[in-house]
């Protein structure tokens, strides 16, 4: 009876510390800075997308974070956005376009311990890399700007901001050159399940056009183990409060899956 009623309690320990584990997991996922391994996949649907709202878009965004110690004090945490694309066209005159978009890489530079008042931030580079297989798919230029952080956590919710600009630093004579912001506000809730629900906006501004496309994205997560490997996977809807005639419109979906590698 004694050893039933020990072997009971050390299993709702080891459940509890289990569940506290993958709650503290998820809230580091909460932050783009945190001094963890992550690899993120967000699959993106859109629609309604071009003048005559006849394009369908698929998109794969492969997101790994690495953050690297710089000292006992401040860490460098590598965030890369590289995109694969599938675009399809309803007029049926042209092919299908596919392949990969240009890459977004930015380095924050980040202290280990928060700031006052528990803020946590970070600043660096924000790089824009030629990497679209296809010319309708990147913008074919070279562009570099600043990028920024932050937030702050208590208990359960995480509240922050993302941001950055980048200009074009290499292009063509006859195109453009890009000058773009991307704003990111961002809140979340951590259930101890480690079940997330999200909401944030990611703002994009064109200097050149003045136009701004404003995608609300709401989503749910939630940490599993599969074979020993911490996923945390779950998905959402997209509503575009604000578009312009090349971007998509109304409604769109997201999923994701984000493989976990804690120290």
């Amino acid at each position: 009876m004694k050893k039933s009623l020990c072997l009971g309690f050390c299993s709702l320990l080891s459940v509890t510390s289990y569940a506290a584990d993958t709650a503290d997991l998820a809230k580091q996922l909460s932050n783009p800075i945190a001094a963890m391994v992550s690899m993120p996949f967000q699959f993106n649907y859109d629609e309604n997308i071009g003048a005559n709202e006849d394009i369908e878009r698929y998109t794969l965004n492969i997101q790994p974070v690495i953050p690297m110690s710089l000292n006992e004090d401040w860490n460098i945490i590598s965030r890369t956005v590289l995109p694969v694309t599938v675009q399809t066209y309803g007029d049926g005159a042209r092919d299908d376009d596919w392949g990969t978009g240009d890459t977004v890489q930015s380095i924050f530079l980040s202290p280990k311990e928060p700031g006052p008042g528990g803020l946590i931030w970070g600043f660096g580079p924000a790089m824009l890399l030629p990497t679209a297989s296809e010319k309708t798919l990147g913008a074919d230029q070279w562009g570099l700007g600043p990028t920024g952080v932050v937030l702050k956590q208590v208990d359960s919710w995480t509240f922050g901001l993302l941001a950055n600009h980048i200009w074009a630093v290499d292009h063509k004579d006859n195109a453009e050159g890009i000058s773009s912001s991307f704003i990111q506000p961002f809140m979340s809730y951590t259930y101890p399940s480690s079940l997330t629900l999200s909401l944030n906006s990611e703002t994009t501004y064109d200097w050149n056009s003045e136009d701004a496309t404003i995608p609300i994205n709401f989503t749910a997560t939630k940490i599993v183990n599969f074979n020993g490997q911490l996923i945390s996977l779950g998905g959402g809807i997209r509503y575009w409060a604000e578009d312009t005639t090349g971007s998509a419109k109304d409604w769109g979906g997201r999923l994701i899956a984000s493989f976990i590698f804690p120290k």
